[in-house]
């Protein structure tokens, strides 16, 4: 099906320079699938489920990936899912907030849409753990090529390299991309040219691209062929994280890095490894991939393979601080520590405690695993399930959002989906050899999600409920004895309706009102970015009391005292140096009333108390800020 100029949303500008955001994609974007030659080929033909290395079974198997690229990545992401993006922003929980406008309460059958893609988000940070492990685990291991005799030193070395690899990321998106790029640049030239030196010798693999073969592979090896489908996957892994990263580099370069260069270079290498193993079905039990070098570039191939894959990496780490910071706009996360690396690109973000969480898995993983096949046989269950979320969820947007039929719509998502649903059946059968660990994870996170989200939700409705209407409250303290002082006194709230238990409390036990108040709500709009000249709502109350909501994005961080001191209307005047801000620090008590079980009581409890302060999430100067303290049950 042929997009119309009609069919697809108008997109943002583009982020700058096509071709130099195409080199920078490449170190940040194609990482994780660009080095998935170094183990898949041979996870197919080596290992326990491995098929005989003949001549029709490796074509098949070299057809499979083919397709596989072509139809999941090609097809189903460059060419369709990049282009559903929420504003230029992609990943699943964009698309999730595609089909679920923040703010409004969703039916029962679009909750749980919400709900699986929220556990398809969960999903990627299981990914997100052993990608890094099992691609600089595999080029470590073609070491051995080398010197056999460092095999005990294997496991320590690729500790160190990804102890590296995440202290590095403080650096930002954009510096581990002008550093990358031209690394993978390199990389995916070499892995061509090693490519096309063994096809020249055995050019009948190139049969492989008529679907035929792959076809009549499935036939002659039945069950087993079905198992190897969970090992062919591995070519693809990337997708997701090709979408998730989309908000750092845009649609546009991402699409001609693809084409221009990492697609045939990959096509390429897998035919010289199938050509290789066409020639010398011995190979299969060593490395293919080294095998291809001539035997004095073995050593520079596992130095460059070893960058490659350090870099493989950072596609979804990138990717699951872009998620994160998501989660915590749209609501299914605490505050965390956020820093911007970028002061030109919205999108280049740093998360110190995912990136160190992240690190920790990692290690344990590779500890745990401690081969590239053991990696193997746990890795893709998380990944084929979420991109048949993402196929569900796309399917709405072509409804609601492109203007699609059904029918039309329905035949595109079932082609994708019945791709997908047969990688998921495949890797199902990993389950038992490691596939439970990255579900395991995703189920926890997924369980902090929802626990945090149903939280914050009895919260503020317990809030709401024991809360008086601000006017009512300022009524009441016009002939109290109330010490009106000097000066602006900002107080946040997030019932953009009520009195901030804050302001309560301060003229309860301070008897102190500040000569001008200022009461501002931050909301969370379903898009990345709200316009500046869309930011602040205004409600004048009286002459000395306002209402201010500011609306952001949810891959902006909030901002309050430069948003207020950008309005301007009539009567407005803010000074920032003579601003206070008052906030009101809940501290949670678990109990036995309605609303979650007591031990989610107690996991949300430790959650609020391990969020980042307000102060800093908002942007508050802390030398002018007060926090009054109230306990909550929930």
């Amino acid at each position: 099906m042929a997009l119309s100029p009609h069919d697809a949303p108008a997109h943002p500008p583009a982020h700058g320079p096509l071709w130099p955001l195409a080199l920078a994609a490449l170190g940040v974007v194609f990482g994780d699938i660009g080095t998935s030659p170094l183990y898949a080929i041979r996870e197919c033909f080596h290992g326990p489920h491995a098929v005989a290395v003949t001549y029709d079974n490796v074509v098949g198997v070299l057809s499979l990936i083919v397709w596989s690229l072509i139809v999941v990545i090609s097809v189903k992401y460059v060419l369709f899912i990049l282009r559903s993006d929420n504003n230029g922003e992609g990943g699943i929980l964009a698309l999730t907030a595609l089909i679920s406008p923040h703010g409004h309460r969703a039916h029962a059958g679009r909750a749980k849409l919400i709900l699986l893609g929220l556990f398809g988000a969960a999903l990627l940070y299981g990914d997100g753990v052993i990608t890094p492990a099992i691609s600089v685990l595999s080029a470590v291991e073609g070491l051995r090529l080398v010197a056999p005799t460092i095999e005990p030193f294997l496991l320590p070395l690729t500790v160190g390299i990804l102890i590296g690899l995440f202290a590095f990321q403080r650096r930002g998106t954009a510096g581990v991309g002008a550093v990358f790029g031209p690394v993978m640049l390199l990389w995916f030239f070499v892995i061509a040219a090693l490519g096309v030196r063994n096809v020249v010798a055995e050019p009948s693999v190139l049969w492989a691209i008529d679907p035929l073969y792959a076809v009549r592979f499935f036939a002659a090896n039945g069950y087993h062929g079905f198992v190897i489908l969970g090992t062919v996957f591995l070519v693809v892994t990337g997708g997701e994280a090709l979408y998730a990263d989309m908000g750092h580099f845009g649609r546009r370069p991402i699409s001609a890095a693809w084409f221009a260069l990492v697609l045939p270079c990959l096509l390429l290498n897998y035919a010289g490894q199938s050509a290789l193993l066409v020639a010398r079905p011995e190979a299969a039990a060593e490395h293919p991939f080294f095998q291809l070098a001539p035997p004095w570039a073995i050593a520079p191939l596992v130095i460059l393979a070893t960058f490659a894959t350090v870099i493989a990496s950072q596609a979804l780490i990138s990717g699951a601080f872009s998620l994160t910071m998501q989660a915590i706009q749209l609501g299914y996360s605490p505050r965390l520590d956020i820093r911007h690396t970028s002061s030109d690109a919205r999108g280049q973000i740093y998360i110190p405690a995912i990136n160190w969480a992240l690190m920790v898995a990692c290690i344990a993983v590779v500890l745990g695993f401690r081969s590239s096949s053991n990696l193997a046989a746990a890795y893709g269950i998380a990944v084929t399930s979420t991109m048949a979320i993402t196929t569900a969820l796309f399917y709405v947007v072509l409804r609601e959002r492109w203007g699609w039929s059904p029918v039309r719509a329905g035949a595109l998502c079932a082609l994708f989906l019945a791709v997908d649903l047969a990688f998921l059946g495949a890797n199902v059968l990993k389950l038992l050899h490691g596939g439970w660990f990255p579900l395991l994870m995703a189920g926890l996170i997924f369980g902090l999600m929802t626990t945090w989200h149903t939280g914050r939700r009895l919260l503020s409705f317990r809030l709401a409920s024991a809360s008086k209407p601000l006017g009512a409250f300022l009524d009441r303290t016009e002939g109290a004895a109330v010490m009106r002082v000097p000066g602006t006194a900002v107080f946040l709230h997030s019932n953009r309706h009520g009195t901030p238990p804050a302001l309560i409390q301060n003229v309860r036990h301070n008897h102190v009102l500040h000569a001008r108040l200022i009461v501002v709500t931050v909301v969370t709009a379903d898009v990345p970015t709200v316009e500046p000249g869309a930011r602040a709502a205004l409600e004048h109350l009286r002459d000395d009391a306002w209402r201010v909501v500011l609306s952001y994005g949810f891959m902006e961080q909030p901002n309050v005292p430069a948003a207020l001191a950008a309005i301007e209307a009539p009567g407005w005047a803010f000074k920032a140096d003579t601003v206070t801000y008052f906030l009101s620090r809940e501290k949670i008590l678990p109990s036995r009333r309605p609303g979650m079980a007591l031990w989610r009581d107690h996991v949300f409890a430790w959650l609020s108390r391990n969020a980042s302060g307000a102060t800093y999430y908002f942007g508050l100067p802390p030398a002018q800020v007060v926090e009054l303290g109230t306990q909550l049950p929930i």
